[in-house]
């Protein structure tokens, strides 16, 4: 289905004005049969009056043919059945009176921008005497889908609940409309999996001997570490996937990241540990070095020398004052060395 833009249209005001002016002449030509067939003119009081009244029953049909859209609005038109065409753009527009407007989306509510309304409960209004119209309108602007969490398990078998804000909007009306059903829960279930399509290529942190390319080269692609080429990846699979819907995805973001609740807790203590692990490294080399340091600094002066015993005293002494927890508590030795 191809897009047909309506040229040509915006001539609403001209045709409300003729109408009117119809319809108070038709009225006028009603009072004047009527004034006819009061003064005995029989056969052109009744032509008259058969005339004024054909065209207040058929006058106002015209009417129904103007359509008002605000900027960033278009209306899909069918005739019978048949596409016809789009008006786009703000503007009074006059068109054929018996077609009608189609946005089967036009009921849809989802967790967007500009949609987050829930339906109104038709008996609920009927209970209240109010009659809700639904606007068939198709809305051009730049339109936020942020959908709910999902959980996932990553390329390591990690459950991760992960939510994705995507931008989006509608560039062709005629497929949005008549290629989908809906295009609006079309683009939902397509962002759910193309999001889970892509999560489970990555692990949550960088791991060894992951591949997230594909190119068969390990590499330090992460959920955590590499968010923008992971939002990147999913919008590109939205767009290929919502390409028939004539939407185009503007940007996919990463709004939320975290272990799942029954793993949290443990991997927050593998985390925990890791940081202890390597915490614990940096203090060895530092303490290690700087023992080395002391040797060396007794040596050049000859402050001290010392027997191989010795000297693997002093490094356990240092080492375990460097690399304790707890601050350390000296002894003075007032006797001999020996």
């Amino acid at each position: 289905m191809t897009e047909k833009i309506l040229e040509n249209k915006k001539n609403g005001m001209f045709v409300l004005l003729v109408d009117l002016a119809a319809l108070v002449a038709a009225l006028a030509i009603t009072i004047l049969g009527g004034i006819r067939l009061d003064s005995g003119d029989q056969v052109f009081g009744a032509v008259l009056l058969v005339i004024g009244l054909i065209g207040l029953s058929v006058g106002w049909i015209p009417l129904c043919g103007l359509r008002i859209l605000k900027p960033q609005e278009a209306l899909v038109l069918t005739l019978f059945g048949n596409y016809i065409g789009t008006i786009k753009g703000e503007g009074f527009y006059a068109v054929n009176p018996f077609c009608s407007s189609v946005n089967p989306a036009a009921k849809t509510k989802l967790n967007q921008s500009g949609d987050v309304n829930t339906i109104e409960n038709p008996l609920t209004a009927a209970t209240a005497g109010t009659v809700t119209l639904v606007d068939k309108k198709i809305s051009l602007k730049i339109m936020t889908l942020n959908n709910n969490r999902q959980k996932i398990n990553d390329c390591l078998g990690n459950p991760v609940e992960i939510g994705i804000a995507v931008t989006w909007r509608i560039v062709d009306t005629a497929k949005a409309v008549f290629n989908v059903d809906n295009y609006k829960e079309f683009l939902s279930l397509q962002c759910d999996a193309s999001l889970r399509n892509i999560v489970r290529l990555y692990p949550y942190d960088v791991a060894p001997g992951i591949d997230t390319t594909g190119d068969g080269i390990a590499d330090d692609g992460s959920l955590r570490g590499s968010s923008d080429i992971v939002a990147s990846r999913i919008r590109d699979e939205i767009q290929i996937k919502v390409e028939e819907a004539g939407i185009e995805i503007l940007e996919a973001r990463i709004t939320y990241l975290a272990y799942a609740t029954e793993i949290a807790a443990v991997m927050l203590q593998r985390q925990q540990a890791s940081a202890i692990i390597d915490a614990r490294k940096m203090i060895v080399d530092g303490a290690v070095g700087m023992v080395e340091m002391a040797l060396e600094r007794l040596a050049q002066n000859d402050t001290v020398v010392l027997d191989e015993e010795r000297k693997a005293a002093m490094v356990s002494n240092l080492l375990v004052v460097l690399c304790g927890n707890k601050d350390a508590q000296p002894i003075v030795n007032s006797g001999s060395l020996y």
